[in-house]
């Protein structure tokens, strides 16, 4: 830089120098707020799943479930409307139930009493039970039935910011239903909604029989069926994966802790595998 240039410079005014650094200042502010935002919401999900209102079986599988890094990969935020879809027994909506209730919205599709399996109403009822008992946790809840064709509602129509739901489309498959419960899904959603899915990961290549009776099922058929549905696929993580896992076992996916269908035979071994390999996919909703 020459002097003639530098004598330039020392001519502009003081107060350039203030507003520019002013706004410098304010240009910088939304970066450092979504920083700041992003570590109150990691910190309010790392103490949920430690929370009091747990219990210590609940606490226990977190290792096993990852629940922060798994909502967190979603994208979970704490004013979003959301769906858990067939909750089961409320793991999740432990966790899901508290973190919403002030900002946000939570719909738990749960069975519907007019469910043709006997075990769905009983399990339903006891869920209905677990929140009852706890309104402060779970009193803004809602409740919707999941039962497609004929119940399939689980929320006004475009109004989810996220629908997620936790080893159940194997279930689906075997019901030879995947297809009504994804168009449920779809329906639900907003566009640019995000559809999470934690599902027991079968060996690539597997066939149908193989995910109908033991409980796996391929990356590349849950893709298809969210794709069939009108979804695309954004990404995956492994933060839910288990090398261990080699998927052929006498109960299927049954075999390995919690369920331990085998029941004492071989449990040794079976507890040492853990829980399965599990794939974590995120779909949208386009635009």
């Amino acid at each position: 830089m020459n002097i003639k240039n530098m004598k330039a410079i020392h001519l502009i005014p003081k107060t350039f120098w203030r507003s520019a650094t002013a706004l410098l200042w304010v240009l910088c502010l939304p970066c450092s707020a979504v920083f700041a935002d992003h570590h109150d919401e990691a910190n309010n999900l790392s103490q949920l799943i430690q929370a009091s209102h747990r219990s210590n079986d609940s606490i226990s599988r977190n290792s096993a479930r990852h629940p922060a890094q798994t909502l967190e990969f979603f994208g979970l935020k704490s004013n979003m409307t959301v769906i858990e879809i067939l909750p089961g027994g409320g793991w999740y909506t432990e966790i899901l139930a508290p973190y919403l209730k002030e900002e946000g919205k939570l719909y738990a599709a749960h069975f519907s009493p007019n469910a043709s399996l006997s075990y769905m109403p009983p399990s339903l009822g006891r869920f209905e039970d677990k929140l009852s008992a706890n309104p402060d946790l779970y009193g803004k809840t809602t409740v919707r039935h999941l039962n497609p064709p004929h119940e399939i509602a689980i929320a006004p129509p475009g109004s989810a910011d996220m629908a997620m739901t936790f080893r159940n489309v194997h279930n689906w498959i075997m019901a030879e239903q995947q297809d009504e419960f994804f168009a449920a899904f779809y329906t639900a959603l907003k566009p640019g909604g995000i559809l999470g899915i934690v599902e027991h990961r079968a060996k690539p290549g597997s066939t149908m029989k193989v995910m109908e009776t033991t409980g796996y099922v391929t990356e590349a058929y849950v893709k298809e069926i969210a794709t069939a549905a009108g979804f695309e696929f954004v990404g995956s993580s492994e933060v839910n994966a288990n090398a261990k896992d080699q998927t052929v076992y006498p109960r299927g996916v049954w075999t390995l802790p919690p369920t331990y269908q085998m029941g004492d035979e071989n449990k040794a071994e079976f507890t040492a595998i853990g829980e399965s390999d599990r794939m974590t996919l995120k779909f949208v909703k386009p635009m």
